[in-house]
Parts: structure tokens; sequence; C-alpha cells
């Protein structure tokens, strides 16, 4: 049955450019909808909520012997993933509380005029290389306290960890991506463990600093719980701020009338990322695993069996959302899913709306005179972090 393929198809790079039409089908044709490969599809705003809030929903990998190594906090259920996620953000506490990540806007800004000065010249340039990438992985490197000439080292790490870590069939490719995933996340944590080490009893104002200095036992991460969080910032610090801000530059090249609107009203960008966060969210999809029977609608989705949130669906649901196909960067009913919910809702997310108005503002007087070179532009091959790999301009 054509129902059956339809994650097969949404996951399909042929898709990638527009996977909207294949979250509309799914939509329409149940709650849930089983795949060929005993998974099910989630699509509707209301039920991917409801699951992201139900403590039967498992993150963990392991509830379906996948794994056996422990996961990042991110793939954790409570009690654990509560453990860790305080310990990690812990350092976000004075001085790094949510006043001390919005007093990085200033810095922000300053990287991202650093980085765009060689690009007010003019000419051709491809936004994701010359700006959209380093621009959070500078900021997250220096919230670690990563050295600056150290930073090119994590672009391939970043890249491969990302490409294991997508919805792929399971054959000789996908163990092979694994594999090589497992590979650079040793590398990338060995590098982060022994940097870390190199702050112990000489703390500075970073993270990394601050985690290897925590003074009470009860609170303090192992080797191990402190390789996968630093891993886990630094990807997640990152990646979903590249299609964020990438997705974001591409929109409104597709519809210029939004930059004549943001010109005159800047106060509007806010407002404007969470829409993009809506209609173009970086993060496309998410995995869970029941750890019982749990009833959605007519369907059953069986305890131990793949379950596949889809996010971008959802936020295109018409039964939530008001005219969801058309991008308003003046939405106001805009309680998306763009971070996900429930307890691993994306506590990065301040950073990236951040990272994200401070960009796209920096960016509209150059997009006025800007021309797509190529649309659809190349994508890169994960279907969870939907976003272009290059974005060539002409200035």
């Amino acid at each position: 049955m054509d129902s059956e393929t339809l994650l097969a198809r949404i996951t399909d790079y042929a898709s990638r450019p527009d996977p909207y039409p294949l979250y509309a089908e799914l939509r329409e044709t149940g709650r849930a909808v089983r795949q060929a490969d005993g998974s099910h599809l989630v699509g509707g705003y209301h039920d991917i909520a409801a699951l992201l809030h139900d403590p039967r929903m498992s993150a963990d990998p392991r509830t379906r012997g996948q794994e056996t190594r422990k996961p990042p906090f991110l793939r954790l259920d409570d009690p654990e993933h509560h453990r860790l996620r305080t310990l990690a953000m812990r350092p976000f506490g004075p001085p790094h509380s949510p006043g001390h990540v919005d007093a990085m806007r200033d810095e922000v800004a300053r990287i991202t005029a650093e980085l765009l000065a060689p690009l007010e010249a003019g000419g051709r340039i491809d936004l994701v290389d010359d700006f959209a990438y380093p621009l959070p992985v500078t900021v997250i490197c220096r919230l670690l306290g990563v050295p600056r000439e150290d930073e090119p080292l994590f672009r391939a790490w970043s890249d491969t960890l990302v490409a294991s870590a997508d919805l792929t069939p399971a054959d000789a490719g996908s163990a092979a991506k694994h594999e090589a995933g497992e590979q650079a996340r040793a590398e990338l944590g060995g590098y982060l463990v022994n940097l870390a080490e190199q702050r112990r009893g000489h703390p500075g104002g970073d993270l990394l600093s601050a985690f290897v200095n925590e003074t009470d036992p009860a609170l303090r991460l192992t080797q191990e719980e402190l390789a996968e969080t630093a891993v886990l910032l630094l990807i997640a610090g990152h990646e979903t701020t590249v299609n964020l801000i990438t997705n974001g530059v591409l929109t409104f090249l597709r519809e210029p009338e939004h930059l004549d609107l943001l010109r005159r009203e800047p106060g509007l960008m806010p407002r404007t990322v969470e829409e993009l966060l809506r209609y173009e969210p970086p993060v496309h999809m998410r995995e869970r695993i029941p750890l019982t029977d749990i009833a959605v609608g007519g369907t059953t989705l069986p305890r131990g069996t793949p379950v596949i949130l889809a996010l971008a669906s959802g936020n295109r649901d018409p039964r939530r959302f008001e005219d969801p196909d058309r991008f308003d960067p003046a939405r106001q009913d805009n309680e998306h899913l763009g971070f996900g919910n429930g307890i691993h809702l994306c506590y990065g997310g301040p950073l990236a709306r951040i990272e994200a108005q401070t960009a796209l503002s920096a960016l509209l007087p150059l997009l006025g005179t800007a021309s797509l070179v190529q649309d659809p532009p190349p994508y890169r091959q994960n279907a969870m972090l939907r976003g272009p790999r290059h974005l060539l301009l002409q200035l």
C-alpha cells in the first residue's frame, strides 16, 4: 500500500526540496500510519504534542536493544535524563543564566559583523560555508572554551555524526554510517575531555571549565558523561542553527515582499524567526519507542516498535494553524514544534533564537540585491535535520 511507503518516500533524497505534500498525505491517511518496516508515522500536531509529553514514550534506543552504550541525555528518559540535563544546565546558571545567554547578543553581533564584512564587496557566495555554518560554530566553541585555531576540526566530526543519526534503512550503508559516527563521537569526545582536563584546577569562564571544576561530588559528571554532554552541546549547538538561518534566507529570497516588511518593521524579526521554526523547521522528525501499547485514534502503537513523530508535519497541520502553508512573519498564534516539546524541549533554543535573529537582521541589507544561483539548492542528505548543504547567492 502507498501509505506503508510514506516514510521511505519522505526520507528519499528526491523529496528533500519539498517534503510537505507527503506530510499532507500522511495527515490525510491517518493519525498513526503503519510502515512496511513495522514502524508508525504520526503527523498531526495534537497527537505529536501529546506523545512528546507522554512518559510511556521512550527516547532511549536501548529500549529496543539497538545499543548498549549509554546515549547522550538527549536520548535518555527520566529520571536519568532529568539528572544529566540539570547538570548540563548548571553552567547556564549565574553567571551563565538565561540573562547571561541573552548578554551574548553583543558577542553574536560582533562575530556576525566579522563574517559579513568580506561579503559586502558582492560577488558569488555560498551562504552556508561563508556565513551560516561558521557563525554558530564560533559561538558554541567560545561558550565551551574551544581554542579558535581548533574550530575547523569540528566540520568533519560533525558531518559524520549527523549523517549517522539520520533515519535510514537497516542495510550495509547504515551500518557503515553508524560505525563512522561512533568513531567520530569517540574522537570528538576524547578531544573535549582532554581540553576540559587542562582546565581542572585552572578554570576559565567557559562551560568545560564549569563541568570539570564542579565541587559537589553528587553533581559532578563522570568522564563518560562529560564527553557525551560536551559532544551534544557542540553538535546540537550549531547544526540546527545552520539550517534555521539558511532556510530563512531561502524563504526570504523566494518571497521578497517579506524583506521589505522586515526592513520597515525590524521589530518583527523575533516573531519572524518563530514563524521560520514553524514553516521551515531545521528538525523534521524525532523517533520514540513506546514502553507499552499506546492507542492513537483507532491504531495501536505496539510496545518496543519505533514511532516517528513528524514535527514538520505537525507544524503544517491545518487543524492547529490557520493557512499553515503560508509564511506569515507576523503570525501570532504560533506554538510550533520547531524545538520539540515535553521534557526534551531544546534547552539551547534561547541561544539559537539570538543567533538567528541577529544573523537574519544583519543580512537584510545584503539580501535586497541578492539572487539565488540555484533553486532548489542542493540539500543535505539528512532527512531529520533538513537544510541546504550549499546556498549559492549572487550579491
